[in-house]
């Protein structure tokens, strides 16, 4: 196992889970550095945690400008870019050897584990100063990021604060069936039962993981265009080529009834909780994010950034990245009212 709090930028690296190779990359400002932020609770450690179909290379303008300032994890979530790909078991299968419930549970066990690793080893490089845990997901990383706080905090392990990037909202999920279109609900189950059958959605999977396909969809997530470039499609098209991929594409089914959000928001008490959130995302709407940060107590600030999809961070980091530092550097109470938040 390679020890993760070696200071400076490198390679892609793995970490050992549950049997299970993960993927991860990150970065640390040099040693004896001017720019290492404290804050109030010690040195920040910051885990970033990518959307579905992504990995950490999503994180490919954020990374090095957020590692000057801090100690930065971009870490892939089993399933996704290098970590190990294995079966999927949806709800309701028997087990089998091997196979894996994938979810937002599984998820956010292998972000609070890789959390819960890499603090102790910051801690070991810099005694007398215990670290400062702070989460930033995007998508479907950011309800990963809510329900890893969760785990986290009945260990006694809290982060200092957690960052959503266009959280998913994931009107797919059952407990919201009732807001889709009629078509969509009375389609729904032949959907679900579809979508299960491995001899469907393997060429399903091959299909839709090509290069072409991949570009019409980030045309939709990315509005300015900015940012979408070959690396991109290659950093997300490569991954689709491992073996095991359509079985990660499969284990989705069990995102139709999974954790939501707002229920974790009203569970999460004192972590404080910012929101970036691009004005044209096509799929998670902006106006529940408002509703959001009226709603619930956690959640401090939320910025709108006018222009932008559902990837900011990759879209416009110029914009994305002094927001991240200055958030992450002053992890107290906002500035800002809490009228102001939704401004």
């Amino acid at each position: 196992m390679t020890d993760p709090a070696v200071d400076g930028p490198r390679p892609l690296q793995h970490w050992c889970w549950r049997g299970h190779s993960i993927g991860f990359t990150s970065q640390a400002p040099e040693p004896g550095s001017n720019n290492t932020s404290l804050t109030e609770s010690g040195p920040a450690v910051v885990v970033l945690i990518h959307g579905f179909g992504a990995s950490s290379g999503h994180w490919r303008h954020n990374l090095p400008e957020l590692g000057q300032h801090f100690s930065t994890y971009a870490i892939d979530l089993l399933g996704f870019g290098s970590s190990d790909k294995p079966c999927s078991r949806l709800r309701g299968e028997t087990a089998r050897a091997g196979a894996v419930g994938y979810g937002f549970d599984l998820w956010a066990e292998q972000v609070a584990d890789f959390a819960t690793w890499i603090l102790a080893a910051e801690s070991t490089n810099l005694p007398g100063h215990a670290p400062s845990l702070q989460l930033v997901g995007n998508s479907i990383g950011g309800v990963v990021a809510l329900r890893a706080s969760e785990l986290l905090i009945d260990r006694g392990l809290a982060p200092r604060q957690v960052i959503l990037i266009d959280c998913a909202q994931r009107t797919l999920d059952e407990k919201r069936v009732a807001l889709l279109p009629w078509p969509q609900r009375v389609s729904r189950p032949l959907v679900k039962q579809l979508v299960r059958q491995r001899w469907l959605i393997a060429p399903l999977f091959r299909a839709l993981a090509r290069p072409t396909f991949i570009r019409r969809v980030l045309a939709m997530a990315y509005p300015s265009g900015a940012n979408v470039d070959d690396a991109l499609v290659e950093l997300l098209f490569r991954p689709s080529t491992d073996p095991g991929a359509p079985e990660s594409f499969r284990g989705f089914v069990n995102l139709f009834d999974d954790h939501l959000a707002p229920e974790i928001l009203a569970r999460l008490g004192s972590v404080p909780v910012r929101m970036i959130w691009g004005e044209q995302d096509p799929w998670e709407n902006p106006a529940e994010a408002r509703q959001w940060a009226k709603q619930f107590a956690c959640i401090r600030e939320l910025r709108l950034l006018p222009g932008l999809g559902h990837c900011p961070h990759d879209e416009a980091p110029q914009l994305v990245n002094p927001i991240l530092i200055e958030w992450l550097s002053a992890t107290g109470q906002s500035q800002k009212n809490r009228e102001d938040r939704a401004a």
